[in-house]
């Protein structure tokens, strides 16, 4: 009984010989197959040169014993040999039988092919038969039937020398077919080594273009159809890791965006509380003030990792919720700091619109350009809601701070809908948007002016809108509002 050890052995021993590459494992099959090959046709070669050898040896006995049978006279009382040109014909390896009594034999023949040959005679078929000995011999009958009487000449060879012939002829092949097979094995390799090239060198490119030149691809090149075929995988696989860092590093910068001023609040909230003793009602209010910016940092991680889960599973279902609009921009204008809440000024034709988001993500669209507005604004911001009945609806007329232009009101609802929507205008009186800058508006870590002294890394805008898109809205810059710049948010209507 084999122990436990030996099977597990014996087991693993062909997965640790097998080859771990392709290169080794396409050579070892093209060799076990060319060598089941070769064995194959090594053995027919063989078994038909075998055959070949001793049907030659078969016709030079059957010669010798036509010849033979000339010099036997049947004719008389007996069968008599007839003298020959060549005597020594009759003692090379020659019987004559009549009937089963011996005419001639040649001399001190072995016992037992003396005894095959007179079987033959026997027999008087005209068979051939081979005695198995020291040295192989053939031995052929013929019957002599051209008398009276009958006769049998039986002749015998010595198989000795077609046998090396067949046996030097396969030690040949053998060696023919060694030569082969390593020639077949180094040939397969070479192939394909040179054939995996390609393949190697494309993923040598697509780590370098995944980390480097991630805008290459390989669809550009001309390939053979399976190099074309990988070629077009490799590419929808870089653009897939493209989207996903991109979309992990959008991510990202949202979140450090978003989180930045509640994090602003609470250290300053803290730097303010341990700059000298507190009564216990300031204590208070330093906890409910870091209370309200942590769970605004949660509100946000909520809502922003919620829009990029929906994202990833390609959801194209508007963004959950209602939320009362005119409530939630004044409180998140009550948040911002002093002295800059006292600039803002929101107003609603209707204090009841609601948009069709929640309001959470409500803040989170209106909330960077809010922040925007204040950052440029010289001395107020005007936040103005109304409820847009159609595309090309005009609106209420918001109220203006002193020399400020009407907004235009003439804006569309969101893409594509035409139906109910509100829409909400967040107008600054600062320098505005330069007219070199609108393209790059919307585009994410693009400023029109970074020395310009104001902090921002970019994402608020880009962030507005998109959170606007994913719940069926859209967020504008109004090109035409010169005298400072205005946003408007147009959302579906709750």
């Amino acid at each position: 009984m084999r122990s436990p050890l030996a099977l597990v052995l014996r087991s693993a021993l062909p997965h640790r010989l097998a080859p771990r590459t392709l290169r080794g494992r396409l050579s070892l099959v093209a060799l076990t197959t060319a060598a089941l090959l070769m064995t194959i046709l090594t053995a027919v070669f063989n078994t038909v040169v075998r055959h070949h050898l001793q049907a030659q040896a078969d016709d030079e006995l059957r010669a010798r014993a036509a010849v033979v049978a000339t010099t036997v006279d049947t004719g008389g009382r007996t069968v008599r040999v007839l003298k020959a040109s060549d005597d020594g014909l009759l003692d090379s390896n020659v019987w004559i039988y009549a009937g089963s009594t011996t005419v001639e034999q040649p001399p001190s023949p072995a016992p037992e092919i003396d005894r095959a040959a007179g079987l033959l005679a026997a027999r008087a078929d005209g068979d051939c038969t081979t005695v198995e000995g020291d040295r192989p011999v053939r031995l052929c009958a013929r019957p002599v039937a051209h008398g009276r009487l009958a006769a049998t000449v039986v002749t015998a060879l010595d198989l000795s020398p077609y046998r090396s012939s067949a046996e030097l002829l396969l030690l040949g092949s053998l060696a023919l077919d060694a030569v082969m097979l390593a020639c077949t094995y180094a040939l397969t390799r070479l192939a394909v080594g040179r054939a995996l090239r390609p393949v190697r060198d494309m993923s040598d490119q697509a780590i370098r273009w995944s980390a480097v030149e991630s805008e290459r691809r390989f669809g550009t090149v001309a390939q053979p159809t399976e190099l074309a075929r990988l070629g077009a995988s490799l590419d929808s696989l870089l653009d897939r890791i493209r989207a996903v860092l991109r979309h992990e590093r959008r991510l990202t910068g949202e979140l450090s965006h978003e989180l930045r001023t509640p994090l602003s609040r609470i250290i300053a909230e803290l730097d303010w509380w341990r700059s000298r003793p507190r009564t216990e009602a300031e204590t208070l209010a330093t906890h409910r003030t870091l209370t309200e910016a942590a769970e605004s940092m949660r509100t946000i991680c909520d809502t922003l990792l919620g829009d990029a889960r929906e994202e990833a599973r390609d959801d194209a279902a508007t963004a959950p919720g209602t939320a009362e609009i005119l409530p939630v921009l004044r409180r998140l204008a009550a948040h911002q700091e002093e002295p800059v809440r006292s600039r803002i000024v929101v107003t609603a034709a209707d204090d009841r619109l609601e948009a069709g988001v929640s309001p959470a993500l409500l803040e989170r669209i209106v909330g960077p350009l809010l922040a925007n507005a204040l950052r440029y604004a010289r001395s107020g911001v005007t936040v103005y809601i109304e409820h847009v009945g159609h595309v090309g609806h005009v609106g209420h007329v918001p109220p203006t701070w002193p020399g400020h232009p009407l907004p235009d009101t003439e804006t569309a609802g969101p893409t594509g809908s035409g139906g109910s929507a509100v829409r909400i205008d967040v107008t600054d009186d600062g320098p505005g948007v330069p007219e070199a800058f609108l393209g790059q508006l919307f585009q994410p870590g693009r400023r029109a002016d970074p020395y310009d002294g104001h902090d921002g890394a970019g994402l608020g805008l880009p962030l507005a809108r998109r959170l606007a898109r994913s719940a069926g809205g859209e967020v504008h810059h109004d090109p035409a509002h010169t005298a400072g710049a205005r946003f408007t948010v147009t959302l579906p209507a709750g």
